[in-house]
Parts: structure tokens; sequence; C-alpha cells
């Protein structure tokens, strides 16, 4: 495919114009040059074929996004905390991660954060020159108390917006572990943080439409980042929700059998188990494995920090 190259100014530090960054995912892709003359059927087949080519480039980070589950986990499981900042669709991707975290595994909503430039409003709604406003990009890291305990992973497609900047620049001055997730690289973004995660997608099949093949990037590396870290802290048996909330009945259902085949009982025994258990999974499962109470069964788990294949004395 015939790349021309865009160069654009970068906002890096402190506002100023350091260095000149090669913008991928603004650039017009020559493939859809005629997007407006294809079929229903040529269209999605044309956006089919440039997905196909993100799992790829998201497998080429792989070890970036380990070291970043890595330290995630270490800080997670010393009491801080993980906040995902982005702005746009970036933004929104990473409140969605973080708003899935306590249902599925049964986190304190304190414990992952999205925050979003232009505050709640802008989930919803465009808030005019939230992305550029450095200043309100330290002020949600003041109000949020960042500090050396936490991780802060910046989501920017371009790697340039100046809230995500001004947000990463100071969370790193306070010890924060800082992440970098971005689709153009090398990128202001990814120079200024701990782990750089670069995922280069190209242009976008609507030029600049960057909550196409870029958020589908990024969606998929922060799946990765929750899901291997919720592992790695004991929120997942095998590959069961075990720490899931219970708050519907299909949830509800879905508890009963895991009780059920990991505790190895009969479903009218899980659904009583699950009961006296108070509706957790994991306690429930203690409780079916080694035959004891509640009360024993959670002092069991927190001594092992809820890691249930510790207390049931798997390796």
């Amino acid at each position: 495919m015939k790349k021309s190259l865009l160069l654009i100014g970068a906002m890096f530090l402190k506002g100023t114009l350091l260095e000149e960054t090669i913008m991928l995912t603004e650039q017009p892709n020559s493939d859809t040059h005629h997007l407006h003359q294809m079929t229903a059927i040529e269209i999605v087949e044309t956006m089919n074929a440039e997905d196909a080519t993100i799992a790829k480039s998201v497998r080429e980070a792989l070890p970036e996004i380990a070291l970043a589950v890595e330290l995630i986990s270490e800080r997670l499981e010393k009491g801080g905390r993980l906040f995902y900042v982005g702005a746009g669709t970036s933004g929104r991707l990473g409140v969605l991660d973080a708003s899935e975290c306590p249902p599925t595994f049964g986190t304190l909503p304190e414990k992952v954060q999205g925050i979003m430039a232009g505050g709640e409003t802008a989930i919803s709604d465009a808030v005019e020159g939230a992305e550029d406003d450095r200043s309100a990009g330290v002020t949600s890291m003041l109000k949020n108390k960042i500090d050396h305990r936490d991780v802060v992973v910046a989501i920017a497609a371009s790697g340039t917006t100046p809230f995500v900047l001004a947000a990463v620049e100071f969370a790193r001055e306070q010890g924060a572990v800082t992440v970098g997730l971005s689709c153009n690289s090398p990128s202001p973004l990814l120079e200024n943080v701990d782990v750089s995660i670069g995922i280069p997608v190209g242009p976008e099949v609507l030029a600049g439409s960057t909550r196409l093949k870029a958020g589908t990037a990024q969606k998929m590396v922060l799946n990765m980042l929750s899901t291997a870290t919720m592992v790695r802290l004991g929120k997942v048996y095998q590959n069961r929700m075990v720490d899931v909330q219970t708050t519907n009945k299909k949830l509800i259902r879905r508890a009963m059998e895991m009780v059920s085949e990991l505790g190895e009982v009969s479903p009218g025994i899980a659904a009583e188990l699950l009961q006296k258990a108070g509706n957790h999974v994991k306690t429930a499962v203690v409780m079916a494995k080694l035959g004891i109470n509640s009360e024993s069964a959670k002092k069991l788990l927190e001594a092992e920090n809820g890691h249930l294949s510790k207390v049931l004395g798997e390796t």
C-alpha cells in the first residue's frame, strides 16, 4: 500500500512544539479512495480486510503489554489503583473497560477508574476543546490524588493529545507507573512513559476516524490489560469468573453452575451453598470442596488474598 507521509506539529511538553510527528492515523487510505462509490458489500468487505491486520500489530506488542500487566498487578496487589486516561474514543474505551471490572471481577469501583477529557458529559457528547486542555489533565490527576502506588494508562490514538500528555507527565512526577497506548509509533506519548505500547494500524478506512482500526486495537489491548491483571490477582479460577457480581438472574444461574462444577456438588446443593456464602462463588466452592462453613471459607480466602487455587492446595 502506498503511504504518503503527513507531518503535523505535535504538542509535547508544556504546550510547546518540540518535534513533528508522523500521523499515519490521520492520512487518507489509498485503498479506500473510492469508498463513496462502493456497494454495501464492498464497503464491509473492505473494512473487514483492514480489520484483519490489527491482530498482527497487537501481537508484535505483546512483550510490552505483558510487562504492563506485571506492573499493574504488582501495584494493585499492594493497594494501588489503575487509571485509564483518554479523550474522545480513546477515553470512552478506557471508561468502558474500567466500568466492566466491578461486575466481572468483583473489584471496588475505585480500584479501576476511567478518566475522560471533558468529564462525564464527554462520554456521550463531544466537549469542545476538552482534549487540548493541559491544565484539566493535571487537575484530573490532582483530583484523584495520584501517587506512587498507582498506575496510569494513557490512551491516545495520535499519541499527541495535550490533556493526556499533561496527565501522564504529572502522574510520572508523583512516582506512579505510567503506560502509554498509541497507534502512532513513535509519538510523544510513547516517549514519555515507563511502558510504551505502540500499535501502528496505519491509515483508517475513513480518513482520521480513529474509532475504527485504532479504536479496535485499543480495545484489544485494554481487554488484555484488565483481564490478565485480574487473572494474576486471583479474580479468575481456571477460566471462570469466580468473583462475578450476581446482579441479575442470568448471573445467579451462572454462579450456581460454577459452584456445582468447581465444587463437584449437585445443582441443588450448589444453590444452598451459594445462598449461605452471600452469593460469593469462591466462598461457596471452598465450602463445597473442604466441607466447612462460610465464615471459615472466607477466612481461608482472605489469608491467600482471594486465590482460590491456593486455598484448594493447587500449585
